[in-house]
Parts: structure tokens; sequence; C-alpha cells
């Protein structure tokens, strides 16, 4: 077993930032039947972690690609420590090597393995090789959680589309003020209760009341198998989905459901099929995909709670059902996006269709995976973004590239997933160019870290925010 273990290479990129507030205390964590513990972080403002953000994680395998990485020393709190003083050492796994580092006054050791002096921080300038496959950044130093990235090296040759008709997106016509809470039967059936103001209610109920108007909900194919994303118990399926679609619409509100193709969480380290789906030749696994499209579909249509909007994939900017979909192969994704977006119609022509990629500032890697799309003629309406500020760039980041992405493409933008920084996303969000901005949805506000109920289900400060922005931006 290894001396370290990385939590963040098992959590989808939204639980990571909580992954952060959990290590902020403790720790004795249970690996393989074994307690491993881990020290106590310093206090906020002392040096805790290396972060790294880049601004692409998929490369061309050329020789000749290039990739900025951000990366800092911050303190528990995820704050900046300028003044930090470490030697910190780059670790390569792949076929990339580093050819320039911004902000230091000396380097040593090979390509593979450079040992360097900051404060505070730098930038790297990697370089891919001349093959495809995934290249692993590690950045240690003494005493600090280490920061690591995946990058994906792809050549994408030429475009096959997955059909000829020519599409005009559809448009979101109302704004967007919304939240995924599909923890939320879970954490009922522990018996958490919800109140505002002293008075108990639904959650539902009290969100809508401060301003939220959309409810987003994940689905695994089989999340009640041993690997799966609810073992035995199946939260976030089939059954489960259907209630709380009842609930949201009871509500008055709509629904946007977010497929993972996968029995666990989908994200862009992790894809994996679903187990049922697992040895299928391509052609099969197409035809699964659109079947359990509409049957999902269809069970929800016929009890009166057809999603109102649909991800085809849930941060899809690596790919889904690996390897056949994997963004290397890029061709053979667009076909099973295609499949999704072929069952979502069969059932509900008018439900809009979102491509979800976890890119909320990484602008040149956005394009392309927009771009190689639309190549291929595959068929959308919304570009949907996560931005989580520790690994998608500042602010000003996202900004910029949903204001290009707003101008460049017929599609609309939205930030589908993020948490911090309420205003600051929802103010970029709403107010892309050409009035192209459709809105956000909040990850899991519940439970989860600067979320809008407290630990004993009360509404807290953080909720307020919203009275102000459905004010501003949506009624």
């Amino acid at each position: 077993m290894k001396k370290s273990i990385n939590i963040n290479a098992y959590l989808p990129n939204a639980a990571r930032l909580l992954a952060c507030a959990i290590m902020a205390c403790l720790v004795t964590l249970t690996v393989n039947g074994q307690g491993r513990r881990f020290r106590k972080p310093p206090p906020a403002g002392q040096p805790a972690e290396i972060q790294l953000t880049p601004y692409k994680t998929t490369m061309l395998g050329d020789g000749k690609d290039t990739a900025l990485i951000s990366v800092k020393i911050i303190d528990r709190d995820g704050k900046e420590v300028a003044d930090a003083k470490k030697v910190i050492t780059f670790h390569i796994n792949g076929d990339a090597k580093i050819i320039n580092i911004h902000g230091v006054t000396g380097k040593s050791g090979p390509d593979t393995a450079l040992q360097v002096p900051v404060t505070g921080g730098c930038w790297v300038v990697l370089q891919a090789g001349p093959t495809r496959g995934i290249i692993k950044l590690d950045v240690t130093a003494d005493t600090l959680w280490k920061g690591s990235t995946e990058i994906h090296t792809v050549q994408p040759g030429t475009p096959h589309p997955v059909t000829t008709a020519n599409y005009t997106p559809h448009k979101v016509k109302d704004k967007v003020l919304g939240a995924d809470i599909s923890h939320l039967p879970e954490l009922e059936a522990h018996g958490m209760k919800f109140s505002d103001n002293g008075v108990q209610g639904d959650a539902i109920a009290i969100m809508k009341a401060h301003g939220f108007n959309y409810i987003r909900l994940r689905i695994f194919n089989e999340p009640a198998n041993p690997k799966g994303y609810s073992p035995k118990l199946g939260f976030c399926d089939l059954a489960h989905t259907m209630a709380m679609a009842k609930r949201i619409k009871a509500a008055g509100m709509k629904f946007l459901l977010d497929f993972h193709y996968s029995d666990y969480w989908a994200d862009p380290q992790q894809q994996n099929k679903p187990l049922a789906w697992v040895g299928e030749d391509f052609p099969s696994l197409n035809k699964s995909l659109y079947d359990w499209t509409v049957k999902v579909m269809t069970s929800l249509k016929d009890q009166g709670t057809t999603p109102d909007m649909v991800q085809v994939g849930n941060e899809i900017n690596h790919g889904m059902d690996w390897p056949d979909g994997e963004i290397g192969n890029l061709d053979s994704l667009a076909q099973l996006i295609y499949s999704g977006v072929k069952g979502v119609r069969e059932v509900s022509p008018s439900t809009i269709i979102m491509l979800h990629i976890a890119l909320g500032g990484q602008n040149a890697e956005a394009r392309f995976f927009v771009d190689n799309m639309l190549a291929r003629k595959v068929p959308f309406d919304v570009i949907g973004l996560s931005y989580y500020p520790k690994w998608h760039g500042t602010p000003e980041d996202l900004k910029n590239n949903m204001a290009d992405l707003s101008t460049r493409y017929k599609q609309q933008v939205m930030v589908a997933e993020y948490s911090q920084l309420k205003k600051e996303v929802n103010d970029i969000a709403f107010t892309a160019p050409g009035k192209k901005g459709v809105g956000s949805f909040i990850w899991e506000p519940i439970n989860s870290w600067e979320g809008i109920f407290d630990r004993d289900g009360k509404a807290n400060q953080f909720m307020n925010v919203y009275d102000g922005l459905a004010k501003e931006y949506v009624k």
C-alpha cells in the first residue's frame, strides 16, 4: 500500500471541495479495512495544500500542444498563502514534459521530476508528446497535501457526422435559478428535518419561497449494485427519481434530469459503464444507452413529470462510458451522445438538451469540445459548465469563457454546477452577452460546504442570498 492516498481521485469534482472541508479536522480513514491517520491541517493562513488549476485538461497528442497550469500554495480554507516558501517537486507520469516554469529562481532534476523553489506558487507550461493517453501530474512539497491533475491527449482525426440534418438549438425561455438536491431523500431517510425562521417545512417548498425555480436530479442506472452509488439502498435510481420528480412538479417548479450513464459517479476522472453494459460491442452499447434513456423519459412522462431539461452525460469533457466514448474516440463519443439525444427526443421533442462540461474557466478546452461535437453535428441546446474556483480558474476566467462561448455559438450557456462565490457566479451566469446566459444550478446546497441549510436543517444566511438573486434576475 502506498504511503499516501489521494482522496481526490475517488470523488466527483463537486464532492472534492467537501473532502477538503472534511480534512480540516481529524482524520482517520478506513481504506481496504485498515485505518489510516492523516495529520490535522495547520491553522487558517498557514500553508496546507498545493492547488493545481490547469487551463487545459485535453491536449493534442502532436508533440507540440501546450497547457498552462497554475500552481498555488493555499491554506485549509483555500486561500492563497502568497509568502509561503517551499521547494516543490513535479512528478509526471505520461508522454509530456515541462518546458517552462514562470515565477521561480531555479530548478533541478529531469523533466519528469523537477524540483523548484517557489514563493506562493508559479505557472507551468506543459508540452504533450506525440501519443494518445493520460498524463498524470502530481506536485508535492514537504508537509503539504499534494496537488494532482489528469490531462488527456487526443488525435482528433476527420470528423464523421452523426446525422445529415441541420439543427437549430431550442431556447430556454425562462431564467433558471436552480439547485441539485439529489441527496434529499437520503437525508430525509436518516430523519433530517428542514425549517425556515423556526417553521418546519418541506425543503423544496422552502427553497421555492426564496426564489429557486428549478431542481436538478442525477440518475444512475443501477446504483444499488455493490460498486454503485448507493449499494443495496439504490438512492438516485429510477424509482427515487420518479418520486422526487412528483414532488418537484407538485411544488410548481421545473426539473433538470442529469443522466450519468453509470452505476456510480461520472466526472472527468471516471466515466465507467453501468455493470449491465460491460462487455457489449459498440452497436449494442449505443442501443443500451438509447433504450435506457427512452425507458427513463417514458416513465417520467407517464406520471406527468417530463423533464424540462436533460443532461446527456455528466461533466463529459473527457468523454463518457469509457473506453468506447473516451475523449480520444471523438466519433464514438459523438454517437453515444446522439443516442442519448435521440432517446430524449423520442419521448419529449420539446425538452431542452444540455451538454455538461467541467470547464468553467478553461476556454480553449471548452471550445475544443464544443467545436468537435458541432463538427460531428451533435444536436444540443445549452452549454453547461461546472465552476469550482479550485480547479476551474478565477471568476474573471469564468466570465471570459461564458462571454466567448455565448458569442461564438448559437447555444445558450449556463453554470450547471457551483457552490462558492454565490453572488459572483450568478452575476456572471445571468449576464452573458446577447442575453444568452440561462442561469445556474448550485450543487447539493442542502448538505455540503456553504450549504443553504445548517447541519440541523435550519435555513441560514446563504439561503437569503437567493432572495436577492431571484429579484434581480428571475422575477
